[in-house]
């Protein structure tokens, strides 16, 4: 059963961009002008793994009377009515305006789930705007940018909380959903071969040609009674090397399977790890936000393991700072050696992807911190980090509010996410770090909720007394 979805929004925010992403092609008409969608459109659409029925809707306006545009809010909130969720659009270029708050109130009142999406987030013009949408009081909004497809998979992510499939309520019960898990790579690296190896059956077409795996494969598995979906992927090469129409389709495909993934198994050969291509791969799981596990195959053929082992790590901490404290699991897949230290990394990474910390601890860490190392000085004046809380999990995404938010230096930046991972566990995992200026909502509250005491009354000086 499709979950239905409505796409809601003022004019002129990118609701029909969306909606034709969803849909897989262009069904609705997309124009710079305001106003070109009146009429409720449906279509079936899929996002990864999940049926969805879309409805796309005329921009609303905040009129009542027999114009045309209150007959379009009218056909707006029908369809609010009809879907089980609603994504709410706002312009993340723009930030939140009045009518977006109005539009709000009707949300509440209408009283169904309702994800806030902040469409044109791509690069730093829709950072202050997406932050903005915090003051709507429906969540965490979802950057994304509905025109270059950018921020699906936290989409996907957002949709999976906010609503409960109806085939799914069982498996939601039980906490049975599958781990998502994509075994990337160059070509040749032996990721079937591991495939193979960890469901314990030739299900996979093996070889020593290059290039065998074309289609990104899902096998259904289960390790010590979890449920596991494994995907094989087709080799990634340099962008510059890909020609013929074919390998560009499974290159899309394997990017598409890292981005639904929520484990990536990085296979490289340990005769020539981290080259280019390798790295390049890891970075664009780390910007996926991702959780990665660097898996070293064909460990039979390498002399001195020890030390090629140490000189590897050493080489991953220096090569890709960002995925610092990435678990490295060295093993041949043709011969079984080693393959029983990697699910149980895999499900190390997988717990400290979706961690979450409590308000308290983290901004007891946050005291400690800024006590260990102060932020610099910028223009004869100190940035003040004030407190801290987390947004979501899977990946860990915090927001820091500081005094003089926006000159704090990027290096400081890295020095809280490092410091965080070293004390909290979160070894190569990636972490979001927003910082925000703005009134301390968590003042006054043990569990991290918003402080509702009223503000202080200054008190009055007395008249001093003529002479």
């Amino acid at each position: 059963m499709a979950l239905t979805l409505a796409i809601v929004g003022r004019p002129n925010v990118g609701k029909s961009t969306l909606f034709n992403r969803l849909a897989g092609r262009k069904l609705a008409i997309v124009d710079d002008r305001p106003g070109v969608t009146r009429d409720r459109r449906y279509a079936r659409g899929k996002l990864g793994d999940l049926e969805l029925e879309l409805i796309d809707t005329a921009g609303f306006e905040d009129v009542t009377d027999e114009s045309l545009e209150a007959r379009m809010r009218i056909q707006t909130e029908m369809a609010i009515d009809d879907c089980d969720l609603a994504l709410f659009v706002m312009d993340a270029r723009e930030g939140v305006v009045e009518l977006d708050k109005v539009f709000v109130e009707l949300l509440r009142r209408k009283d169904k789930p309702v994800i806030v999406v902040a469409n044109k987030a791509e690069g730093r013009a829709g950072e202050a705007g997406a932050r903005e949408a915090f003051e709507l009081g429906l969540g965490e909004p979802v950057p994304i940018s509905a025109e270059h497809g950018e921020g699906m998979a936290d989409l996907y992510a957002a949709i999976m909380a906010a609503a409960t499939m109806p085939q799914d309520e069982d498996e939601a019960a039980r906490g049975d959903r599958p781990v998502q898990i994509a075994i990337v790579g160059r070509p040749n690296a032996g990721k079937s071969t591991l495939a193979n190896r960890l469901i314990g059956e030739d299900r996979l077409l093996t070889g020593p040609e290059a290039g065998i795996t074309r289609d990104a494969i899902p096998v259904d598995w289960a390790w010590e009674g979890r449920k596991v979906r494994l995907v094989d992927t087709a080799g990634l090469r340099r962008r510059a090397r890909v020609q013929e129409k074919l390998e560009k389709l499974s290159t899309q495909d394997t990017v598409r399977a890292i981005t639904f993934a929520e484990v990536v198994l990085l296979v490289m050969d340990a005769e020539h790890p981290f080259e280019t291509q390798d790295l390049q791969i890891a970075d664009l799981c780390e910007r996926e936000g991702r959780a990665v596990v660097f898996v070293l195959a064909k460990w039979d053929l390498v002399e001195d393991p020890q030390a090629r082992l140490k000189a590897f790590q050493e080489k991953a901490e220096r090569m890709l700072p960002q995925l610092r404290g990435t678990p490295v699991v060295a093993l041949s897949a043709e011969t079984g050696r080693g393959m029983e230290r990697l699910m149980p990394a895999v499900f190390k990474v997988h717990a400290d992807w979706s961690s979450k910390i409590k308000t308290r601890d983290l901004n007891d860490w946050l005291a400690m911190a800024v006590q260990r190392h102060p932020p610099p000085a910028v223009n004869g004046r100190r940035v003040k980090p004030k407190y801290m809380a987390q947004t979501k999990a899977r990946p860990p995404t915090f927001v820091l509010f500081a005094s003089r938010a926006d000159q704090l230096p990027d290096s400081y930046r890295r020095y809280l996410i490092n410091s965080m991972r070293e004390s909290f566990d979160l070894p190569g995992v990636p972490v979001r770090l927003t910082v925000k200026a703005n009134a301390n909502p968590f003042a006054g509250s043990e569990d991290g909720a918003p402080s509702r005491a009223p503000a202080k009354i200054a008190r009055a000086r007395p008249a001093r007394k003529k002479r």
